[in-house]
């Protein structure tokens, strides 16, 4: 793990107990964002309140997903498809805006990548968010093409970028 993580914070497999506080952290990381791109109108709708520790449940249990703790609070999640023709693709990475910038996405990322080789998967993908882009492009991932979705009349921009694993 990145020297910057102290001791007491661990990845672990996601579990049912953590849905709660994922859903909290989820909307507290959206609603932190301070960026010129991300205005607050674009931030509710992209995360208007919690979303219920049901949704969570039900997202992974067909997905792989980690979360890391500091004390038994979760401070970061990220998830991988793991079935169908989605399989590698990178769904959620967020990181509690308390954590930020102190190698939490990484230790993440690279908790997934190690997990996904095991796997013997041939590569990753993910649509990344302009906050996240450099962070991929630091892992090895290579912008694709650029998508645009439109959700309740706001327009959503992100990269759509892939890391070979396997050779």
């Amino acid at each position: 793990m990145n020297n910057s993580i102290k001791q007491s914070k661990h990845i672990v497999d996601f579990s049912a107990s953590y849905a709660i506080q994922i859903s909290q952290l989820y909307h507290t990381a959206v609603q932190g964002i301070v960026h010129p791109r991300y205005p607050k109108l674009k931030l509710n709708v992209w995360s208007s309140a919690p979303r219920s520790a049901k949704f969570w449940q039900q997202q992974y249990k067909r997905n792989k997903a980690w979360v890391m703790l500091d004390n038994q609070q979760v401070i970061g999640f990220i998830s991988l498809e793991t079935h169908f023709k989605y399989r590698g693709y990178i769904d959620c990475l967020y990181v509690h805006p308390n954590y930020q910038h102190q190698g939490v996405a990484s230790a993440l990322y690279k908790h997934l990548q190690h997990w996904a080789l095991q796997q013997q998967y041939p590569n990753l993908t993910v649509d990344a968010s302009y906050l996240s882009k450099a962070l991929f492009e630091k892992m090895g991932f290579i912008e694709q093409h650029t998508n645009y979705q439109q959700k309740r009349g706001q327009m959503f921009t992100s990269f759509y970028m892939k890391k070979i694993l396997t050779t």
